[in-house]
């Protein structure tokens, strides 16, 4: 399905189910198929799933227009008004939880009724107040490392039906990271922690294990920030959590869910 956003750039997403609403968002570079096991699981249990490519990536429109987090956070809020959903669970994994900080630093609680941050630290950049940003990204190499390869996300194998289904999406829509080099910038510069110590809603906080990009302990930091926060280690992951742990990931999910629904 199609949706047009105010500043006219056409997102493609999907609206499954009649349940509770779950919406997903994904990282930079990726399309929705990526949650294949997290939408059949949620499916499977009663939810209403919404999964939607953000501009620049997979079956959306790809453009030079709105390379920046508070525009992706703006598409979000605009999707889910047009799709009718004023309470929902937010899962943003990578760059799709900044998106949601975004979200939340521009509407507050708006339709959230809870936040899910799939291996996302809340500052990329290392320095001497934060020393769990991506990878060992500094001030001195922003923002030409961002240029570099950024290598491997997983840690283990992902399932095949999930890798054939991005592998697809992928062969009909390439992903051109020159084009969103700009916003991969933006999403890099911003500094989240005032956002993840006033956050309104419930927030949990998910880190694989052996993330090639993130240092789990960044979950140590965010308790520190907000002592309300939930956090959680999934063993044996990579960054994608919910795709290479599937089963263990949507325990966790269910049960935030459970917990968060209005």
């Amino acid at each position: 399905m199609k949706f047009i956003t105010s500043d006219h750039v056409r997102l493609d997403y999907e609206d499954e189910g009649t349940g509770y609403p779950v919406i997903l968002v994904s990282g930079l570079g990726m399309c929705k198929e990526i949650w294949r096991p997290t939408k059949e699981f949620l499916l499977q249990n009663g939810y209403r799933v919404v999964t939607f490519d953000a501009r620049n990536q997979g079956a959306s429109e790809h453009t030079f227009k709105g390379a920046r987090i508070s525009r992706h956070a703006i598409d979000v809020y605009e999707l889910l008004k047009s799709l009718s959903i004023e309470h929902c669970l937010a899962v943003g994994h990578s760059m799709g939880a900044s998106t949601m900080f975004g979200y939340v630093s521009l509407f507050g609680r708006g339709q959230l009724d809870g936040l899910i941050d799939i291996d996302q630290s809340p500052k990329m950049i290392n320095d001497e107040t934060w020393h769990y940003g991506f990878k060992d990204l500094t001030w001195d190499e922003f923002p030409a490392a961002l240029k570099m390869p950024l290598g491997r996300a997983t840690a283990v194998k992902i399932d095949e039906a999930t890798v054939d289904a991005v592998r697809q999406a992928n062969t009909l829509h390439p992903y051109d990271e020159s084009a969103n080099f700009n916003f991969a910038i933006d999403h890099a510069f911003q500094d989240w922690r005032d956002i993840i110590a006033l956050m309104p809603v419930p927030f949990l906080a998910v880190a694989g294990e052996k993330s090639p990009y993130f240092n789990p302990d960044f979950l140590q930091a965010i308790q520190i920030l907000n002592e309300k926060a939930q956090t959680q280690v999934v063993a044996n992951t990579g960054h994608a959590v919910m795709a290479e742990q599937p089963a263990a990931f949507n325990q966790i999910l269910d049960r935030f869910a459970m917990s968060v629904q209005s």
